[in-house]
């Protein structure tokens, strides 16, 4: 599967800018890739000012990834904040208005799928804001099978755990730069342990808080080999995966076999 990172330097709380530089970066792109990788909130950054910057389900946004889809006949991901309805419990006086950070994936052919964030990143008050989403998300897309995760999530290995439903795992993330020894660590981990190929998508540059970003956008090999990284710069980066590849190592290798099994709460 040939994969697009893409890694902005992202204008803080701008869609229409940062949408006008994503075209710039895309034009770079040769050919017809499989899968294009946007990273966390790449219209607006990490922001918790969702009344403002908060999307309805259906919009804009995803128009133009629909779009951007047909150009290149290509899948294309990457989280936005969406406002969505939420039951109330035990209410009868309708629903309430709940903000997700939110991972659209719509496919080559328009379907769209969507995962909300479930770990919010208490330290920087993202469940104050945010509603943590509840679902896991596992897409089909070609022969593979593909798990979307965004950022905070990457520190929690249950929630990542591969039970053999997945072959590649997906972190979009804004993820600081002085926790960039973490986010190599991490990722590294999460693709040793559930023998899996495992991609992190992260932006550059420098948002409206002052805090500032490295990229290290990266792809590593179910044996746990970074393959491709990016460096600190705005770039796209594409490169190919093969599921064969991985599906020799599992049967060579079969530490899958032997993980521990315990009941879970979702």
């Amino acid at each position: 599967m040939k994969l697009v990172l893409v890694q902005p330097d992202i204008l803080w709380e701008s869609p229409t800018e940062n949408l006008e530089n994503l075209n710039k970066l895309l034009e770079q792109i040769e050919g017809n890739p499989d899968l294009i990788i946007l990273p966390e909130m790449f219209t607006t950054g990490f922001s918790m000012n969702t009344e403002e910057m908060a999307q309805p389900p259906e919009n804009p946004v995803i128009g133009w990834m629909r779009g951007k889809a047909v150009r290149f006949k290509s899948a294309i991901m990457g989280s936005m904040i969406i406002a969505d309805h939420k039951k109330k419990n035990n209410r009868k006086d309708g629903d309430d208005i709940c903000y997700f950070n939110r991972l659209i994936f719509l496919s080559k052919e328009g379907d769209l799928f969507f995962y909300d964030k479930r770990h919010m990143f208490r330290m920087g008050g993202e469940g104050d804001h945010f509603s943590a989403g509840k679902n896991r998300l596992i897409v089909n897309h070609m022969a593979w099978k593909i798990f979307p995760l965004i950022c905070y999530d990457l520190r929690f290995p249950v929630w990542s755990r591969n039970r053999e439903d997945y072959d590649l795992l997906i972190y979009v993330a804004n993820w600081p730069a002085v926790r960039s020894d973490v986010w190599n660590t991490l990722l590294k981990a999460r693709a040793i342990e559930n023998q899996s190929w495992v991609v992190g998508v992260n932006r550059t540059g420098k948002d409206g808080e002052g805090i500032s970003y490295i990229g290290e956008s990266q792809i590593i090999n179910p044996k746990g080999e970074v393959i491709e990284k990016l460096n600190g710069r705005e770039m796209i980066r594409e490169a190919d995966i093969s599921l064969e590849e991985l599906d020799i190592f599992r049967q060579k290798f079969p530490v899958w076999k032997d993980r521990d099994h315990f009941e879970a709460d979702w």
